[in-house]
């Protein structure tokens, strides 16, 4: 079914293409079903604001189209970029079943689909379908993981353009079509990638111009072209 912005709606998880790639794919007949009949679908516009971090947790949200960024902010108007999240993502996880405040808000980034899973509906859903209590337990785990790296990477890194290389290499490893020299297609704008390592919008631009004359990227429009992957490694590891 067409819907706003183009989108195609998938009402059914049974039917739905991508079925066998996210964490609710290719579960049992039983499961998908039941889940098909507790979630509610909608189309959000781009800044649509899923949750907003400190709310208390209402339920989840799957995503089924579009991406959608996770943030966190200090009192003082800083933000930081936590995740991209991906369709096939189960955004507002933890808080729900821990029923704590959100610790993210979750905006759109582009126009999307997202399932909508009361909490209540859905812990019973778990307490039904132990095959889905399991995948969930493997998602809280990587959530865990990605969290950790994360810290790392803002913690340690010793400076900007180390951070910024290692977000670029972790884009790289994520592509799907790797070409030689590498093309990816990239959204973001340069107050986004500011907040994902952590420092300031005129950086980032300073740092994409300095690559860009020592040869390692080149980012032309919403392409970013990688020369010299085996350099940025070095920059990483150095």
């Amino acid at each position: 079914m067409r819907a706003p912005y183009g989108l195609n709606i998938i009402d059914n998880c049974l039917t739905c293409q991508f079925r066998e790639e996210y964490l609710f794919c290719n579960l049992s007949s039983a499961a998908s079903e039941k889940l098909t009949e507790i979630k509610s679908t909608a189309v959000y516009p781009k800044s649509a604001m899923l949750f907003i971090e400190g709310q208390l947790p209402r339920g989840v949200f799957v995503l089924c189209t579009g991406k959608a960024k996770l943030s966190t902010s200090s009192s003082d108007g800083k933000t930081i970029i936590l995740k991209i999240s991906e369709p096939g993502d189960v955004l507002g996880l933890s808080a729900t079943i821990s029923n704590k405040p959100y610790e993210v808000t979750a905006e759109m980034m582009e126009p999307g689909q997202a399932n909508f899973i009361a909490r209540d509906a859905f812990l019973s859903f778990l307490r039904e379908h132990g095959e889905a209590a399991l995948r969930v337990a493997e998602q809280l785990s990587r959530n865990y993981h990605a969290a950790y790296e994360e810290v790392r990477t803002l913690g340690l890194s010793a400076s900007p353009s180390e951070k910024l290389a290692k977000l670029v290499l972790a884009w790289s490893t994520n592509s799907v079509h790797p070409t030689n020299p590498l093309h990816l297609k990239v959204t973001l704008t340069h107050e986004e990638i500011a907040e994902m390592i952590g420092t300031t919008r005129e950086t980032v631009t300073r740092l994409f111009s300095d690559f860009k004359k020592k040869q390692l990227l080149e980012l032309k429009g919403s392409t970013l072209i990688i020369r010299n992957k085996p350099a940025l490694e070095k920059m990483v590891h150095s």
